[in-house]
């Protein structure tokens, strides 16, 4: 039951991840990938408001936050090099979000453009690409 709720929650986050996705279009991405602008900093979703979605990234600790900040899950970070790291979940503020403390989502940045990454995250079987849009300070 675990997994089949970790696996739902994996499908709705592609399904609504590749449809807002493909409108952003990476015309001049970066040659190579900027990937280190993952490392710190605050990130939206493209067409998600910052009071359904925002991220923050600070030590090699990723915090995503829901509901007007007032959810939350929070990550660890660890580097396999540049473009590629995994993220552990490590607390929830929501008991009821299908999410597991200890699931590993393995990230890859393939592309970047300016504040735009766009992210290959896979989770057990599932695979699926996500664009973070980093908040300029």
């Amino acid at each position: 039951m675990k997994h089949l709720k970790i696996i739902s929650a994996a499908l709705f986050m592609l399904l609504f991840s590749q449809a807002k996705s493909q409108s952003i279009l990476f015309d001049k991405p970066d040659q190579p990938a900027k990937c280190k602008n993952i490392r710190e900093g605050k990130f939206l979703r493209a067409n998600y408001p910052e009071g359904i979605w925002y991220m923050t990234i600070k030590e090699n600790v990723q915090t995503e936050y829901f509901n007007n900040g007032k959810d939350y899950v929070k990550s660890t970070l660890v580097f396999v090099d540049d473009c590629n790291y995994k993220v552990i979940v490590l607390e929830k503020s929501d008991k009821n979000d299908p999410i597991q403390i200890g699931t590993v989502f393995n990230n890859k940045i393939v592309e970047t453009q300016n504040n735009l990454l766009k992210m290959q995250t896979k989770v057990g079987n599932d695979q699926f690409e996500i664009i973070y849009i980093k908040a300029k300070k």
